[in-house]
Formats: C-alpha cells, structure tokens, sequence
C-alpha cells in the first residue's frame, strides 16, 4: 500500500495539482490512499464539487482512455473505477448536505452500465440542495416509471454513455413524459455536443453543473423542441431489428469463408467476434433511429482504432461492412450509413 502522494503546502488544495498522484493511486489499485487524498483536499478546504469534477471526473476518462489504448486491461479499468465509486462514496459522507429543494431522481437507461459519471451528476445535485435518488446502472423503463408513480419527483436526469442505446433511451424519455415528470439526460451517447438529444427532443446537459441549472429552471427543461423523427415512417429501423440475428450470423459465416483460420478462434475470440459484428449492426440501427451517419462513422473509426490497439488490422472492420452492404442493398439509408462508415476507415483498412 502507498502514502497519499498530494503534494504538500498549498499545492495540496488544488484538485489539478493532487491529479498526478490520484492516477497513481488508481493505477496501484489502492483504494485507501486515494480515499485519504480526496478528504485531504476537503479537510484543506476544497469545495466537494471541485473535487469530485476536477480530480475524480478526469481521471475516469483517463481511465477510460487508457484501456482504449491497450494500456490497461479490463480488470485494471474496473478496479480504478471501483476505487473512484469509493471515493465518491467517500466525499459525500464526508459532507452530508441535507436537502432543502424537490425529489431528483438519476439512473442510467436500459442496458448502460457505465454508473459513474451519472453518480458524479446525482452528487454535485445533492450539493446545492437536491433530494437525489441514484438508482444506477441499466433501470428498466418500466421499473423506472413505477418509481415515479410512487414518489413525486420533480425531474429525472437520464445519462447514456453508448450512442446504440438511443432508440432505448427515446423510449425511456417518453416513458417519463408520459408520467409528466421532465427530463434531461447527458452522457456520450448523445454526443459531445447534443445533437442526438435535441433529434430526440429533450433536453440536454453537458456536465453536471449544466444539469443542476437546467434542473433548476423548470421551463427550460419542459420547453424543448419535438423529436424530429419523421423519416422513421419508412420502417427501415424496425426491419433492421427484425433481421439482427440473421445479419450477424451471415457475417460470421462470410467471415469464416473470406479468413479460414477464423474457424480455428478460441471460444474467447469468437465470442469477441460475434459481440462486434452485433455492435456494428446496433451502432447502424441507432443512426438510422437518428438519421445521422456520423453516429455510424465515429464508431466505425473508434472500433478500428480499439481493434488496431490489439493487434487486429482494421480489415477486420472493412469487411463485415461490406456484408451488411450487400446483405441490406433494398434498405437505402442503411446502406448510405454503411458507405459513409467504409469510406471512415483508414485507407489501408479498406
């Protein structure tokens, strides 16, 4: 186990000083330092917001970036972000704000797991004067709703970290509406700037301070635009949905045509394989959801960059993309998505 590493003096009360060493702790997969590193800054006197935005919340994504680049492995990545749940954990009982405004619920949508950051959002809203509900990872619409039946809550904050999930959460947002409580949601999935949010018609928060002063003005949250959805009249999402199972397994057999030594793949690497030929598929049927390709070819671009990191050549992604082109040539916004995501690989990839 190793000592807090925050540097001493004032150094010690700047969250972007004490950075460094909390990595250091996440790395080391020692819990207690970095616990003791985040109630050292609020002993110092550094509001729990800042300390939750300014050193937890970056050194998360880092986290996150880290496993991209193949730098850490899966259980590294959910060790450290265990150890920042602690700490999160650890700072709010430290300050124990009592709530003096209205009933806050925040939850991650169906099927998302990624609870941090949506943890990170439902504390800084208990810190000026919320009454959270943190319900978590993947809540099911309907488990969500009967929730709100029975407790009266004056918004719900919905976060999203994987585009795919869109159709989910357009379903899930609904789904409140419906119970008349208003919603903002956040997260990745809705993309850096917003633009799948506002085709969704909701409103839209980039970080937990946003939130809290969206939450806080009633009307900005109730009067957003309409879901601009109209082009799903022509049933290509839904068929796409239908035909899911049959697209991934036409590829993989395309796959085990085009690269014999694929049927040789360990049960680990075929499960892998056929995880991303389903992924390729929902990341297509999401942008067809939203009518936006860049929703596909940002993916296709990360998929390539993920596989590339581990040794696998962006060929890899280049011909299941082909397939699912071929396979979907009477679906024609699917096929333009699949064209624009071909036309998004590296050039030695194609």
């Amino acid at each position: 186990m190793t000592a807090p590493t925050a540097p001493a003096g004032p150094l010690a009360a700047d969250p972007t000083d004490a950075y460094p060493g909390y990595l250091d702790c996440l790395g080391d997969a020692d819990e207690y330092a970095a616990i003791d590193m985040a109630i050292g800054l609020l002993d110092a006197g550094v509001p729990a917001e800042r300390v939750l935005l300014d050193l937890v919340a970056p050194a998360q994504a880092e986290v996150g970036e880290r496993w991209a680049r193949n730098e850490w492995s899966v259980a590294q990545e959910h060790a450290a972000t265990h150890i920042s749940e602690q700490v999160v954990a650890a700072v709010a009982g430290h300050v124990n704000p009592r709530p003096t405004g209205g009933r806050v619920v925040v939850a991650c949508m169906d099927g998302e797991w990624h609870a941090l950051p949506p943890r990170l959002v439902a504390e800084v809203l208990r810190l000026r004067g919320w009454q959270v509900t943190f319900l978590g990872a993947s809540v099911p619409a309907a488990h969500l709703v009967s929730y709100l039946h029975r407790y009266d809550a004056h918004a719900v904050a919905l976060a999203c970290a994987l585009p795919m999930r869109l159709p989910h959460a357009h379903r899930m947002i609904e789904a409140c509406r419906r119970s008349d409580v208003p919603v903002v949601v956040g997260g990745r999935g809705f993309g850096v700037d917003g633009r799948w949010a506002r085709r969704l018609g909701v409103a839209w928060a980039p970080d937990a301070p946003s939130a809290a002063e969206l939450i806080a003005d009633e009307r900005a949250l109730r009067g957003v635009p309409p879901a601009r959805l109209a082009h799903l009249a022509d049933d290509e999402y839904a068929s796409l949905l239908r035909r899911r199972g049959e697209l991934i397994d036409s590829a993989l057999a395309d796959l085990f045509e085009r690269v014999p030594a694929a049927r040789s793949y360990t049960a680990a690497q075929l499960d892998s394989t056929v995880s991303d030929l389903g992924h390729i598929v929902d990341f297509l049927a999401a942008a067809v959801y939203v009518d936006d390709a860049s929703l596909f070819t940002e993916f296709v671009e990360w998929l390539s960059e993920i596989l590339v990191s581990r040794g696998v050549p962006a060929t890899a992604v280049a011909q299941p993309l082909e397939h699912y082109g071929v396979a979907l040539r009477d679906f024609p916004r699917a096929g333009q998505v699949l064209a624009l995501g071909r036309a998004a690989l590296p050039v030695a990839g194609r």
